[in-house]
């Protein structure tokens, strides 16, 4: 600590140039950054006691429960329950279960185990009213119970020690039943799981049994509309004549087909043959055109070989020669032969065009005999196709639903049920709880983390100031000195001189003391501000804080003596008029002082008390006088603080806390500096923010704070825990 503020003093001397106490500030050193395990750490330092009290309480206090409570047994029996069989009790095939059904299946099944009508039934048949537990419920109740609370009371303890369930992801379901007996635990939870398989199959026998009535009724009804259905059907057929419908309906429908396509047919036929005739006409001549005969082609070629022949003869013998004659007769009859085909061609065409429209219209006339049958036979078959078809959906109804009932019926006399049995419960052999050895250690970890949250949460609540860079920042100047608390120096100083320290005053520690801690750190104090001093300036140093209690006495008193030992006249003025404490605090008597001289009651050198070694004037503050405040603010003040100037090279004034009186404010605008005490972990962060405040605005100048009575184990500037190394400078 004296170390850091020498090297910052220092270091504004080095650059030669005066500056201000507020200077200071910006040499200090830079924020460490401690890592959140180190404040962790400094929390369980801090609060040791709290964190061993609250485990030490929690721990015996689950020890106590481990050793004192009754042994509870557990017993379990494990069931499988598989998809219910739907079909039997719906009638439906393929019935699939909706997503999510199955998990709500089993959700369901969980609730029905805990039912109070299977618990009824097991208390019953265990004869549990007789249990010494369940005894005890029924005797707490009013003498005029009625039956239906002594029932509500026993069911209710046997759910208190029933729990099921149910193992993620599968089908499996525990059942556990506690006792302090492990034969009854086992008992009742192998009888509670049978009676739970009866209940199932007895609820869905019922539910079988009557959707089987339900069924039988349906069916009569059924039969009814079958056999009336049919009725209607076969009157309708013979009323009609009817029989063999759909060979009928093909049939009829066929001959259509094949008329039609005829008549098509003749239709193509006739218009060919008309067309043939309308271009031959009248001339037999055209024949030749359109029709296809050997006979006739063969004709015209015999003719066409004659006419040359002919030629050819006459030209050379002339149209007299016998053979020219031959062949012009043979020629003529050629040409009649050809006529006469042609002619026969003729009267064959006319005919077959007669032939093909007197086709044509017999077939006309026979489609549209055969579409009127067919028209007819289809407004018969409508009629027919709904009495049929509602015959046969009254056919399968009756059918699907007498099987229905069949296969219900079967079921209700089959005892299969979908709940299997997979291991029943056997006593158990160890207790489930209480578990000694794990409780203890449950309870030692939670006690650990409950007194870390504690320490945690006391830590938060804690607005105090803890270290000397938490000081800085609020007042915004530096720290001068970090006095450490004579109670908290560690075990390895415990000599006589320590224990000395402890039972004096902290005040006098300059000269009982000189080679302690707390004397060292005065004397940092010293050094500061007088590196700090610029030429001429901070005569008269204020001292004060900002709540009482926080050890400004004890500081003014030190500093005195610390100056007083480094040469010059120094002058230590009591100005706390409410609480003096300068002239005890030194073994001297108040009976006179500075009221004294400022009511003019005395002079000057009658108040003021020389002291030989060192070489300090103290001056007491006197008897109380009735206005504090108007005396310290007179001109009678000022001008006693004008002539002591000019006296004494240093002034120290003890003043009265700033936040309880005006004195301190007062004061602050006639020195040349304030020193702010803290106490640490004591002081608020807002009474320093305020203290400040408020001596800023009398005009006063803080030169720096003093963090006093700061653990000896702690780093003061950080507030971080660590160990020193004193014994090497204060053992001996």
């Amino acid at each position: 600590m004296v170390m850091r503020d020498l090297s910052r003093s220092l270091t504004r001397i080095d650059t030669g140039v005066p500056q201000p106490a507020m200077a200071v500030n910006a040499a200090a050193p830079p924020m460490a950054n401690f890592s959140a395990l180190t404040s962790y750490a400094d929390v369980l330092l801090k609060h040791r006691l709290l964190i061993v009290l609250i485990t030490v309480l929690i721990t015996g206090g689950a020890a106590l429960y481990a050793f004192k409570a009754s042994p509870v047994y557990r017993a379990t029996a494990r069931l499988e329950i598989e998809p219910e069989t739907r079909y039997i009790q719906t009638g439906i095939d393929g019935v699939q279960n909706a997503p999510g059904e199955e998990e709500m299946f089993l959700s369901t099944q969980v609730d029905v185990i805990q039912s109070d009508n299977v618990a009824r039934q097991t208390i019953e048949q265990l004869h549990l009213s007789n249990d010494p537990e369940f005894k005890a419920v029924a005797d707490k109740l009013p003498a005029g119970r009625t039956p239906a609370v002594l029932e509500s009371a026993l069911i209710s303890v046997f759910k208190k020690h029933l729990i099921v369930e149910r193992q993620k992801d599968t089908r499996m379901l525990m059942v556990h039943y506690e006792s302090g007996d492990p034969q009854l635990a086992a008992t009742v939870a192998n009888a509670l799981v049978e009676n739970y398989i009866e209940y199932s199959f007895r609820l869905k026998y019922d539910a079988t049994r009557q959707a089987t009535t339900w069924m039988e009724a349906q069916l009569n009804d059924l039969r009814k509309k079958v056999q009336k259905s049919q009725e209607a059907l076969v009157d309708y057929e013979a009323k009609n004549s009817m029989v063999n419908v759909g060979d009928k309906e093909s049939i009829a429908e066929q001959k259509l087909a094949d008329l039609s396509r005829d008549l098509t047919e003749a239709q193509n036929d006739r218009v060919r043959k008309e067309s043939q005739r309308d271009l031959m006409g009248s001339d037999a001549g055209r024949v030749r055109l359109v029709a296809d005969s050997a006979l006739l082609q063969k004709l015209q070629q015999s003719e066409a070989d004659l006419k040359t022949q002919y030629a050819d003869a006459a030209q050379t013998y002339g149209p007299t020669f016998p053979k020219v004659k031959r062949l012009e007769a043979q020629l003529e009859e050629v040409d009649s032969l050809i006529t006469r085909e042609q002619k026969r061609l003729l009267d064959t065409m006319n005919n077959d065009y007669s032939t093909a429209e007197t086709r044509e219209h017999l077939l006309a006339d026979a489609v549209a005999k055969q579409k009127a049958e067919v028209s007819r036979f289809n407004e018969l078959s409508i009629q027919h196709n709904l009495l049929k078809r509602d015959f046969e959906s009254n056919q399968a109804l009756y059918d699907n639903l007498l099987q229905r009932m069949k296969d219900a019926t079967v079921a209700a006399g089959l005892r299969a049920t979908n709940i299997h049995l997979i291991d029943r419960a056997v006593p158990p052999t160890s207790p489930d709880r209480p578990k000694k050895g794990r409780t203890i250690v449950v309870a030692l970890a939670g006690g650990l983390v409950l007194g870390f949250l504690c320490s945690l949460l006391r830590e938060t609540m804690d607005f105090s100031i803890h270290s000397a860079e938490e000081l800085e920042t609020l007042s915004g100047v530096p720290t001068l000195a970090i006095v450490p608390d004579a109670g908290s120096i560690p075990k390895i100083l415990k000599t006589r001189r320590r224990e000395q320290l402890q039972r004096t005053s902290v005040s006098t520690t300059l000269l009982c003391h000189p080679e302690s801690m707390v004397a060292e750190a005065f004397r940092a104090l010293r050094t500061s501000v007088l590196l700090s001093r610029p030429e001429g300036g901070h005569q008269v140093l204020l001292v004060t804080s900002s709540n009482p209690g926080e050890g400004k006495t004890s500081t003014a008193v030190n500093l005195a003596l610390a100056l007083a030992q480094s040469g010059g006249d120094v002058l230590l003025i009591d100005c706390d008029f409410r609480e003096p404490r300068v002239a005890r605090n030194l073994a001297l008597t108040n009976q006179r002082g500075l009221s004294d001289v400022l009511l003019r009651r005395l002079d000057l050198k009658d108040a003021m008390v020389r002291l030989a070694s060192p070489e300090l004037w103290v001056f007491p503050s006197g008897p109380k006088p009735p206005n504090p405040a108007d005396l310290l603010s007179s001109r009678p003040m000022r001008k006693l603080l004008q002539e002591l100037r000019s006296r004494f090279t240093s002034i120290v004034i003890d003043s009265p806390p700033v936040l309880m009186i005006s004195d301190a404010n007062i004061l602050a605008s006639q020195v040349d500096a304030v020193i702010l005490v803290a106490e640490s972990q004591s002081t608020s962060r807002a009474a320093v923010s305020r203290a400040n405040q408020v001596i800023t605005l009398s005009g006063g100048r803080i030169l720096g704070t003093v963090l006093n009575k700061v653990d000896a184990r702690r780093d003061g500037y950080y507030g971080h825990y660590y160990r020193p190394r004193y014994k090497k400078y204060y053992s001996n």
